[in-house]
This record gives C-alpha cells, sequence and structure tokens, in this order.
C-alpha cells in the first residue's frame, strides 16, 4: 500500500508542477506583450541609416537620430537615463523612426563625415525626406529631449 501511494503522490505532484510551469509560461508571455506594447525605452532601429530612412518615408515620419561612439560617457548616460525615461520613451516611439549609429563603425563614418559631426553624442532630427532638420551636441534630460523633439515637428 505504501508504494502505490508513493507512486500515485509523484504522479499528481509532477502533474501540478507542470500545470504550474504552463499557468507561469502563459503570465510570462501576457507581460512580455504588455512591455512590447509599452515600452519603458526608446526603441531604436542599431546602425541601419538606409532602414531609417526607408521607414521614415512608408510611415511619413520623422527621423530621430543617436549618433554616437562606443568610447563616450555622456553616450552612455544617454542611453542609460534619458532613452529610458518612460515619457521620452511614449514620445520618441510614437512620432519618430529612432536609429541609433556608431560612428565610427560600419556607415557610421561617412555618415559623420556627411554630417558634419564634430563631437558625441549628437542628436539630429531628419524630415521623412533625410533632410536635417535639428541637431543638439552632449547629454539631454528627458524634459529638454521632448522639448527638441517637440521643436523639430513644429518645423
Amino acid at each position: 500500500m505504501g508504494k502505490l501511494f508513493t507512486l500515485r503522490f509523484y504522479k499528481y505532484f509532477i502533474q501540478l508542477l507542470l500545470i504550474g510551469a504552463l499557468i507561469f509560461e502563459g503570465k510570462k508571455i501576457d507581460n512580455a506583450s504588455v512591455t512590447t506594447a509599452n515600452p519603458s525605452h526608446i526603441i531604436f532601429i542599431e546602425n541601419q541609416w538606409d532602414e531609417a530612412l526607408k521607414q521614415a518615408r512608408l510611415q511619413n515620419k520623422y527621423i530621430f537620430v543617436d549618433a554616437y561612439a562606443s568610447w563616450c560617457g555622456p553616450c552612455k548616460m544617454l542611453k542609460a537615463i534619458t532613452f529610458n525615461n518612460e515619457k521620452v520613451a511614449a514620445f520618441y516611439n510614437s512620432n519618430f523612426i529612432n536609429v541609433s549609429i556608431d560612428m565610427e563603425k560600419g556607415q557610421g563614418p561617412a555618415l559623420a563625415a556627411q554630417w558634419q559631426l564634430q563631437a558625441y553624442p549628437t542628436l539630429i532630427i531628419f524630415n521623412p525626406k533625410g533632410q536635417a532638420v535639428l541637431g543638439t551636441v552632449g547629454f539631454i534630460k528627458a524634459d529638454d529631449l521632448i522639448r527638441f523633439g517637440k521643436q523639430a515637428l513644429s518645423k
């Protein structure tokens, strides 16, 4: 009798674990979809200026460019602080095609020369045709970045 009870107990215990795992996994999926729908950071296209231009034309949106260098302290602060602000994320993700470009790799050096960049981070907003509208250099706080975006959209 003892062995039979033990086997049944383990059988039910394993079933409960599996059901619990499925329920837990389902909650993770639901939370992931909520996070994707309302991200708490700016969603960037990485190092693909041509793709950003294409998307801007298709969606008739302005382009927000984060021109950075991997060694740049203020660039890292922007990514860690300002770009992770929920208000900034909501504003930029809904109003812009966002692209982050390492100006020392891939297309970066050619774009840096074309745009005549002198320092990093440089933040530039382009219209859907790829023409620069507004730019700024250096670290910028969340409220100031939202004002910067609104100013560019009004031009």
